[in-house]
């Protein structure tokens, strides 16, 4: 019964959603204040339904009820407890279930919280919203029904895949999931300020704190992505240019584009023609990201669907949202106003020039990501386009884009000085330089680029607080009164440091990695010892062991560090006896920022093993940076400017108390 009261539950929000997505902006064409209220109960109802449905699921995945198909194909009595609650999102329907749940959250918070917000346009944004959400609940219930039910009911399941049975899924799709949905609510705003004719500063400032919430989810859900393949595939990589991992990268550029875009014309009125086209490209290639992984055209460890009608059905969405979006644009855009001038040294310039770069770099992984899709469909041919396309034309694309970030926080708006600014950055410059030799002195092998890679990360990371320091007036200041003006600065000047420090150690991780790590790959035999990096490796033994639901060899190594500690690594190659499908369990040992990673091979019947060492100098700094950035939007997320509408400029609050008066 449970269950299809899940299923009812879904009919029930996809009933509202079509309510919803009429009446406000209706209300809002007659300003019938009645009719756009409407949106303020629908959102949160229809959350409530899908939050109902979701955890009937649920309940129907930790009880084993295998009548339900959905259960039945991704789950076993033998699974872990957690497992059997984070599988509802390790398959097809129950992600997609899950993506409707935190679209209804999204739009519902939306009416509960922005209550600030003018009647008319919240009453457009829920609308807008509400017409993706029954798109995607109607895909749901055509196409990917999670409640279908099996008779007879079978007694045991098929089990999850064995990938998929760790707790980075307990992280990893719920934080993408945020951003790529999160930026709904910005594609919202935008279609929103376009029905309504006002695209202003003040929507400007009602726009960033969703943008920025969601690019805090999705560069979250990305780090996280990133280091549960690193040590969950045991392959020792953390970026494959998968088209999946590109499909969410692409949003994540445009959305952070899309950040400093919103940031100019908040304070300047400026961009908005930019700010308005990069909200409905970022949600834009979110959609393009879910159709990528859910119609079959990738066969990836990411990838769900692989049901052509699936993939049709999510296509029209597509192509129904973009070109919807694009062909209003294409009508609005030419009515909108140039905003306040600016020269192009200034903090605007600066920031023109990072959104230049950012969505080139999106463009050019989104050309690498559909071009062998569009040759393949052209004549058959399948090609690959790798790391190397990307290495030769993405990361050139990053090097004045890093090189520029420490400097627009110190120009100026309107019209800047640009020396005044490099004057300021000498310590950071200096820094740079100083580690550069450093790097030169003390290795031999060094490669060029890698060297000039330090240099730029560590100017990226100490210039982002050179903003920071110069408002505090230090030296030219007493320390008490420097550390007064720093307590007293926003917030958001914090973050920003913290997230454009983010961006530097990031660099330095995948650096110091890739120039300077150590691998080794060889066969080993009880009691055989391998040296890597200085740490003396010994194989001492391979023990069978027994899971809830696998069964294991591990491998045994006893490992000397270079200061004469010692300690036991334990990987192990699994398989999971339900499907028989086998996993490798890496063993990672981490030393400050850096970690020993242990791969095994199959055991062969000599006793011996095949392994694959790897020394990986500074690759904590992958993950690190990012967690440096997440914690830098969040200090902005709490600063109290981006809770309130933008301020109201003298003039027009003249012309409003004049027409008052005349009233």
């Amino acid at each position: 019964m449970t269950v299809e009261l899940g299923h009812y539950c879904l009919v029930l929000a996809l009933v509202l959603s079509l309510c919803q997505s009429v009446v406000p902006i209706i209300g809002s064409q007659r300003n019938d204040m009645r009719l756009m209220a409407t949106a303020d109960w629908t959102a949160p109802a229809t959350f409530l339904f899908l939050a109902l449905s979701f955890a009937a699921l649920v309940k129907a995945n930790v009880t084993s009820d295998f009548s339900v198909q959905n259960v039945w194909a991704n789950s076993h009595t033998l699974k872990p407890l957690l497992y059997k609650y984070t599988g509802v999102w390790g398959n097809h329907e129950g992600s997609m279930l899950l993506w409707v749940l935190i679209l209804a959250m999204f739009a519902a918070s939306v009416a509960v919280f922005g209550k600030n917000l003018p009647p008319a346009l919240r009453a457009n944004v829920l609308a807008v919203q509400a017409w993706i959400l029954a798109s995607f609940v109607l895909f749901i219930l055509v196409t990917s029904n999670p409640f279908i039910r099996l008779d007879p009911a079978p007694f045991e399941g098929q089990d999850l895949n064995p990938v998929l049975q760790d707790i980075g899924l307990a992280i990893h799709p719920p934080l993408l999931y945020l951003g790529y949905v999160g930026f709904s609510i910005t594609f919202s705003f935008a279609m929103a300020a376009m029905i309504s004719g006002r695209i202003d500063a003040a929507w400007a400032r009602w726009v960033r704190p969703w943008a920025l919430a969601a690019w805090v989810f999705l560069t979250a859900g990305i780090a996280m992505g990133s280091y549960w393949a690193y040590y969950e595939l045991g392959w020792g990589g953390y970026w494959f240019w998968d088209p999946v991992e590109n499909a969410s990268f692409i949003p994540w550029l445009t959305g952070t584009a899309l950040l400093h875009s919103a940031l100019v014309m908040e304070k300047r009125e400026a961009l908005k023609v930019w700010t308005i086209l990069l909200a409905l490209i970022t949600f834009s290639m979110s959609l393009l990201g879910t159709f990528l992984v859910r119609s079959g055209v990738l066969t990836s460890v990411h990838a769900f669907a692989t049901d052509p009608e699936r993939g049709v059905f999510i296509l029209a969405i597509l192509i129904l949202f973009i070109g919807g979006s694009l062909f209003l644009f294409a009508i609005r855009a030419p009515l909108l106003r140039t905003g306040g001038l600016f020269t192009p040294i200034s903090r605007e310039g600066a920031l023109v020039f990072n959104n230049l770069f950012l969505t080139t770099a999106a463009a050019t992984v989104l050309v690498g990501t559909l071009y062998p899709l569009v040759i393949e469909a052209v004549n058959g041919a399948k090609i690959s386009v790798g790391e190397p396309f990307f290495n030769l034309t993405f990361g050139p694309l990053m090097i004045p884009l890093l090189l520029a970030v420490p400097i627009g926080p110190l120009l100026s708006w309107k019209r800047g000085d640009l020396m005044g600014a490099l004057q300021r950055l000498y310590f950071a410059a200096g820094s740079a330089l100083f580690v550069m030799i450093l790097v030169l002195a003390f290795t031999t092998d060094a490669p060029v680029l890698a060297v000039l890679g330090i240099g730029i990360s560590v100017w990226v990371t100490l210039g982002a607080f050179a903003e920071i320091i110069t408002r505090s007036g230090f030296p030219k200041k007493s320390l008490p009164v420097a550390f007064k003006r720093v307590a007293g600065l926003p917030r958001s000047i914090w973050g920003s440091a913290l997230g454009h420090a983010g961006m530097g150690l990031t660099l330095l991780g995948i650096v110091g990695v890739g120039a300077f790590q150590h691998e080794i790959i060889t066969s080993v035999t009880p009691g055989q010892k391998v040296d890597v990096a200085g740490y003396s490796v010994q194989f001492d033994r391979v023990l069978p062991r027994k899971g809830s639901n696998y069964i294991e060899d591990v491998v045994l190594f006893n490992v000397t560090a270079p200061n004469g500690n010692t300690f036991q690594m334990q990987p192990s190659k699994r398989v999971y006896t339900t499907r028989r499908m086998p996993t490798t369990e890496a063993a990672i040992e981490t030393f400050w920022f850096s970690q020993l990673y242990i791969s095994p091979g199959d055991v062969a019947l000599d006793g011996s093993v095949t392994v694959r060492f790897w020394w990986k100098p500074l690759v904590t700094l992958i993950w690190l940076g990012p967690l440096s950035m997440v914690f830098g939007g969040l200090i902005s997320l709490s600063d109290r400017r981006l809770r309130i509408g933008a301020p109201t400029t003298a003039k027009a609050r003249r012309k409003e108390v004049e027409v008052k008066a005349s009233a």
